[in-house]
């Protein structure tokens, strides 16, 4: 029996860390105020647009420093330090996405210079522990491959075969009624054969399964120890 999966999801990751919502943190370090701007972003240009949009927010703060991994190999990878030292601000940002595992993730931290200089290694903590504050208040969220696959059978099927649905953890994103039933359920990547044989069996192999593409269920992932 061969799984009812898209040749396009075999291409996509299987299940990733991101942020879960836009996030902002500030803090006062030696005078100088940093503010973090965290986002999900799902392609280079919304990348782009992140940045300049916070940019043109702060257009007049001293620095506006910018960090992001996006793509489904994490393809654009970028740190700008804005006119901070080479390396003391976009780098230790990136640093922090990585750190985390963070995909589709971009970080802006703005800086309102406060009159004393922090040095090259201040400022690398500064621009990190920033970063950190800024993942922490947007929250981690993590995304996992499922197949949608839809199930043909009979009226007089429905029932048993939600409650074994139910009972195996398979959810029901919907139903259509025509002449007969077809359910359309979220399994996740790799659990294809494990739906089919438990429809199989309920419907004395009289269901119909069909492809119905793929998306990504998202759950919340919590912080542990040393990350964020």
């Amino acid at each position: 029996m061969a799984a009812m999966q898209s040749e396009g999801s075999s291409l996509l990751r299987k299940r990733y860390l991101t942020i879960k919502t836009s996030g902002k943190a500030t803090l006062k370090i030696n005078k100088s105020v940093f503010i973090a701007h965290v986002a999900r972003t799902e392609s280079e240009a919304q990348s782009l647009v992140f940045a300049v949009e916070i940019r043109k927010q702060h257009h007049d703060a001293s620095h506006n420093c910018f960090a992001c991994i996006v793509g489904p190999q994490d393809d654009f990878q970028r740190a700008d330090d804005a006119g901070e030292p080479v390396g003391t601000a976009g780098k230790p940002m990136l640093e922090v996405i990585r750190k985390n595992k963070l995909c589709d993730t971009s970080i802006v931290v703005t800086r309102y210079f406060g009159g004393i200089k922090l040095g090259s290694g201040g400022l690398i903590r500064a621009y990190g522990r920033s970063a950190s504050e800024g993942v922490r208040a947007a929250g981690i969220a993590e995304l996992i491959l499922h197949s949608r696959i839809g199930i043909d059978l009979t009226y007089n099927l429905l029932g048993p075969l939600e409650n074994a649905l139910l009972s195996h953890g398979f959810p029901i994103s919907d139903k259509q009624f025509t002449e007969q039933v077809r359910v359309y359920v979220l399994v996740e990547s790799g659990k294809e054969l494990q739906l089919q044989k438990l429809a199989s069996d309920i419907t004395a192999g009289v269901a119909c399964f069909s492809d119905q593409g793929f998306a990504y269920i998202e759950k919340d992932f919590n912080c542990k120890e040393g990350l964020c």
